[in-house]
């Protein structure tokens, strides 16, 4: 099966994360879950990534954390919940997806072969 390079969707965990946080306060254990999940195991995300990007998403206003008490024995676990500014930040990376994904698909062959000299 094949995987997606952290490389090429670094740029949209914040937004793959504000989206499951649009609903529903979570985890970080179950966000990283649901991306798997999501993406067919296509992507998984990894935990110093996850956790890098709540730290950005909290800095800049785009989440918030809580913690609640989980268990029987006492542990705490952290929650975040989608801010009114992380949802307009989320629209807005949604646009700027639209747009990035028109551009580059211009570049996209879809038959994916490529270009010779002479091909317009």
């Amino acid at each position: 099966m094949s995987s997606i390079s952290s490389d090429i969707i670094r740029g949209y965990n914040d937004t793959m994360i504000l989206y499951l946080l649009w609903d529903v306060p979570s985890y970080g254990y179950e966000i990283s879950k649901r991306i798997k999940s999501l993406s067919e195991e296509k992507y998984v995300i990894k935990e110093t990534t996850l956790y890098s990007a709540f730290t950005r998403l909290e800095k800049n206003g785009f989440v918030e954390s809580y913690s609640e008490n989980v268990t029987l024995n006492g542990k705490r676990r952290t929650y975040y919940k989608i801010t009114e500014q992380g949802r307009k930040y989320y629209r807005e990376k949604c646009a700027e997806w639209t747009l990035t994904k028109e551009v580059v698909e211009k570049f996209i062959k879809q038959d994916g072969g490529g270009l010779t000299y002479g091909d317009d």
